[in-house]
């Protein structure tokens, strides 16, 4: 008796825990809710032993999934996402960045600037998948790599010529400019690596990082994409859908799509001549384009002032926007949607299921944007305009927690060229590129067509004669008309069209079947056990 006590004491001391970590299991368990998959099967009601246990071990599975996944949110996934709040009836879209940079900290005010180069302006903007770098484009000749995180400049370098747009490879240490008249390949000290002469001149420049591809499109609207790693054309594709500057690459499939001035929005792969799909999306011309990182959503705007945003899946209108005459177009990670025209720009967000109006920024006065681009990892928003650069604070915008296996931002020298190894290790080949990469590996559906009934012969064929018989036959000359002539020729149309069906070939092998009958009846006794039988 006294032994069960001590027994109970003991068990009781075991589940008496310290108030942190009281408090942490009650936080793990509220998580681990979140990722259950619903109410467990009632095993008590079953008889069948066998699906019994089944169940019992896939329960046993959820279970410990749940609490993976709850401890990584807990321990791996500390940062959350930035978001603005307003009390009553005060709305975001009327929060300034002034307001804002009152509220944060010192590391995040210091993302608050104005780069004013009026001399080399407009300027387009790109960053690195980790966020770290930025480069920056002047048309007038001038390129720049910035340290974003330390704010120092790398290295500038003037061309002496018009750059119209810039792109970076696949890190830092390379990036790509589409010049006047040719593009070049830098490297991160500026020195000229490539001039890629077969492109012509191009309009625009991206970059597929998993397959190594960098695609362009020039003046006369020709798309073409060349591998950087063995520096070989893949494809060029002659659109033919005219001059276009509007270009975006799907992050999902790696699926380029061109916006057109007929209104259309054409989607392209290095493998194919023609277009994959082609929509209609606004009646008068494309001026931006735009796709959300998990790639089934994308965003248009055009001339006649309306922004839609499509769902790929299916390709249909979502929704549209009216008023907006959005120059340049982009998503950030958390699904934010920023839109830049003349000095203003306009980011909306879906918190509602649509999007609508969630902040905005005024430029100064007679500052015309060029482009907008999300910082990845930072709450961060890129503005590129007519006299020079600048950057504002979006709250909510970034992701919070990055994946050192995808893009670091503090990666040394060491981990950079790992990475590079392994990125090349793992490079797709363009053959991937498709609408839904998830038939990758994936079984063909047979493709073997169904054979057609006696039926079906019969009232195809009947309907073929009768329009073998009606055929007019042209009139001849004298002596070649004749009434018996064109009764013959009529009856030869009619026996043509009867040997295109199966007709004669099922005779056939009927008849070969009777002779194969015969010659065995005719066997003798001793040999007719050999004979094939039916």
């Amino acid at each position: 008796m006294t032994m069960e006590v001590a027994l109970e004491d003991n068990n009781l001391m075991e589940k008496v825990l310290p108030p942190d970590e009281q408090e942490i299991d009650v936080e793990l368990e509220a998580k681990e809710k979140k990722y259950l998959r619903g109410e467990g099967a009632n095993l008590e009601t079953l008889k069948d032993k066998k699906l019994k246990t089944q169940l019992a071990s896939r329960e046993k599975l959820y279970g410990k999934s749940a609490k993976a996944a709850a401890k990584i949110e807990k321990w791996l996934l500390p940062a959350s996402a930035g978001y603005l709040e307003t009390d009553g009836l005060e709305k975001t879209w009327r929060v300034k960045q002034t307001d804002i940079a009152k509220e944060v900290d010192i590391l995040s005010s210091r993302n608050q600037y104005d780069i004013v180069l009026p001399d080399f302006g407009p300027y387009k903007l790109d960053f690195t998948a980790s966020g770290r770098h930025m480069l920056a484009g002047g048309r007038k000749g001038h390129l720049a790599l910035v340290d974003m995180m330390s704010m120092n400049l790398i290295k500038e370098i003037q061309v002496r010529e018009t750059v119209r747009d810039v792109a970076f490879l696949h890190n830092d240490q390379f990036f790509a400019a589409a010049q006047k008249k040719y593009s070049y390949i830098y490297a991160r000290d500026g020195t000229e690596l490539h001039c890629l002469k077969e492109r012509g001149p191009v309009a625009r420049l991206r970059f597929l990082k998993n397959h190594f591809l960098l695609a362009s499109v020039n003046k006369i609207g020709q798309l073409h994409y060349q591998d950087v790693t063995y520096g070989d054309m893949v494809a060029s594709i002659r659109t033919g859908k005219g001059r276009t500057d509007v270009m975006e690459v799907n992050p999902y499939n790696g699926v380029v799509a061109l916006g057109h001035s007929g209104g259309t929005v054409t989607m392209w792969k290095p493998t194919s001549q023609a277009p994959l799909v082609q929509m209609q999306c606004h009646p008068g011309p494309v001026s931006s384009v735009a796709f959300h990182p998990n790639g089934h959503l994308m965003a248009t705007s055009g001339k006649e002032r309306k922004l839609k945003i499509w769902d790929l899946r299916k390709f249909e209108e979502v929704q549209t926007i009216h008023g907006f005459h959005a120059k340049t177009l982009s998503f950030s990670q958390k699904g934010l949607l920023a839109a830049g025209t003349g000095s203003f720009v306009q980011v909306l967000g879906d918190s509602s299921g649509d999007y609508s109006r969630y902040m905005s920024h005024s430029m100064v006065k007679g500052y015309q944007i060029e482009k907008v681009m999300f910082r990845p990892y930072e709450d961060v928003l890129g503005i590129g305009h007519s006299m020079g650069w600048s950057s504002v604070l979006i709250p909510g915008s970034g992701e919070p927690n990055f994946d050192s296996w995808v893009a670091n931002p503090f990666e040394t020298t060491k981990q950079r060229r790992e990475k590079e190894v392994h990125l090349l290790l793992d490079k797709l080949p363009p053959e991937t590129i498709m609408l839904d990469p998830s038939k990758i590996g994936a079984m063909r559906p047979s493709r073997r067509k169904e054979r057609p009934t006696r039926g079906e012969i019969e009232a195809e064929k009947e309907v073929a004669v009768e329009a073998a018989k009606g055929v007019e036959l042209k009139k001849k000359t004298k002596g070649r008309n004749k009434p018996s002539k064109r009764t013959k020729k009529k009856k030869e149309l009619v026996e043509n069209v009867k040997k295109t069906f199966p007709e004669q070939e099922q005779g056939a092998a009927g008849k070969k079947r009777r002779i194969g009958e015969d010659a065995a009846a005719d066997l003798p006794s001793s040999l007719k056990r050999f004979a094939r039988k039916n």
